[in-house]
C-alpha cells in the first residue's frame, strides 16, 4: 500500500509539472495525480504477471519437447518441478490476477522478446537449477524459490526496469514500493488458496486518499502566500533564481506543517529534506533545511503552526 512518503513523491511530481506549465489547469493536474496512483496499481499487478508468464513459458517448453519428431529422453521425461510449483500454480489460476491484468490491458505475452529472454536466462539461474535438482518438497520451499527469483532476478533485471520506465514516466520511482507489495502478497498466500488477494492501495483506518488530495489542493491554494514567505527569507536570492523543485518542496513542506495538525513538525521537515536530496540539486537539501529551520520555529511561536494529538502538543 502507498505510504506517506510515496504520496508526497506523487504530489511533488505532479506539482512540479503544474508549476512548469504556462497556463496550468488545477483540476486536470489533480486528475493526473490520481491517474498516476492508478498506474502504480497497474505496476503492482503487472509485476506479479511476469511470474505467471514465466510459468506459462515453462509449460510451453515441456509441450514443445514432447511434440518433437524425435524427442529425447529428457523431452519425454521432463523435470516438472517448476510448472508444478504450488505458488506459481495459484498465481497462474488466479481469477483476480487474470481480471486485473485484463482490466489494465496488461499482457506480457505481447512482449515475447523480453519474456523469452527472461525465461532463457532463468533456465541458467543458479537458484532455479538448485531448486530443480533438489529433493526437498513442500509449499514453503516452492514459495522460497519464487521469492528469490523475484527479488534477485526479476526486479533487478535491467531490461525489466527499462520496459517499466517506458510504460510510465513515474514507474521508475514506483518500482521499489510495488516490488515490496508483490513480495508481501506472495508471502500472504497459503497452501491450498484458490485465488490471490491484492493489497489495498490506501492504508486502512487512515484517510490517506484525503491526505493526498488535501496536500495537492492546499499547496496550490496557499502557494502564493508560501512563495511570498520564501522570498522574504531569501532576500539575497530572487525567487526566479531558486530551483523550481526546491520552491515546490518548500511550499509543500510549509503547507503540510500548517494544515496537517497531526503530523509532527520533525517528520515533515525530515521528509521534505530527504525529497530535496533525491529529487533536486546536490545543495538543495542543505538549502531547504536552512530555510525551514528559520520559518517553522517562528511560525510555531506565532501560533501559525498548531499540533494536536498525543505527543504533539508542546
Amino acid at each position: 500500500m502507498l505510504n506517506r512518503r510515496h504520496i508526497r513523491i506523487k504530489v511533488l511530481q505532479i506539482l512540479f509539472a503544474y508549476y512548469n506549465e504556462e497556463k496550468p489547469d488545477a483540476a486536470r493536474y489533480e486528475k493526473m495525480l490520481f491517474e498516476s496512483i492508478e498506474r502504480f496499481r497497474e505496476l503492482y499487478i503487472s509485476m506479479m504477471g511476469i511470474l505467471v508468464e514465466l510459468h506459462h513459458l515453462a509449460i510451453e517448453k515441456i509441450e514443445m519437447g514432447m511434440q518433437k519428431r524425435l524427442p529425447s529422453h529428457e523431452d519425454l521425461h521432463p523435470n516438472t518441478r517448476f510448472v508444478t510449483n504450488e505458488l506459481l500454480r495459484i498465481l497462474a489460476h488466479s481469477k483476480n490476477l487474470e481480471s486485473g491484468m485484463k482490466y489494465n490491458h496488461l499482457n506480457w505475452r505481447s512482449n515475447p522478446d523480453l519474456t523469452r529472454k527472461l525465461f532463457k536466462e532463468l533456465l541458467e539461474n543458479q537458484d532455479y537449477l538448485e531448486y530443480m535438482n533438489s529433493t526437498e518438497r513442500g509449499f514453503e520451499y516452492d514459495r522460497e524459490l519464487v521469492l528469490r527469483i523475484f527479488k534477485k532476478y526479476i526486479v533487478n533485471h535491467e531490461d525489466v526496469q527499462d520496459f517499466m520506465e517506458d510504460q510510465g514516466i513515474f514507474w521508475n520511482d514506483d518500482l521499489d514500493l510495488a516490488a515490496s507489495m508483490v513480495l508481501r502478497t506472495l508471502k500472504s498466500i497459503k497452501s491450498g488458496d484458490d485465488d490471490v488477494q491484492f493489497l489495498p492501495l490506501w492504508k486502512e483506518g487512515d484517510d490517506e486518499e484525503g491526505y493526498c488530495r488535501d496536500l495537492f489542493r492546499k499547496t496550490l491554494y496557499m502557494g502564493a502566500d508560501m512563495e511570498k514567505t520564501i522570498s522574504e527569507y531569501t532576500k539575497n536570492w530572487e525567487i526566479e533564481r531558486i530551483a523550481t523543485m526546491d520552491v515546490v518542496i518548500m511550499k509543500m513542506a510549509l503547507t503540510e506543517a500548517v494544515v496537517f495538525d497531526q503530523i509532527p513538525v520533525k517528520v515533515t521537515m525530515n521528509e521534505y529534506i530527504e525529497l530535496a536530496k533525491y529529487y533536486s540539486t546536490p545543495k538543495s537539501a542543505q538549502f531547504v533545511n536552512g530555510l525551514l529551520d528559520q520559518i517553522i520555529p517562528k511560525w510555531k511561536s506565532e501560533g501559525k503552526i498548531k499540533k494536536i494529538g498525543r505527543g504533539l502538543i508542546e
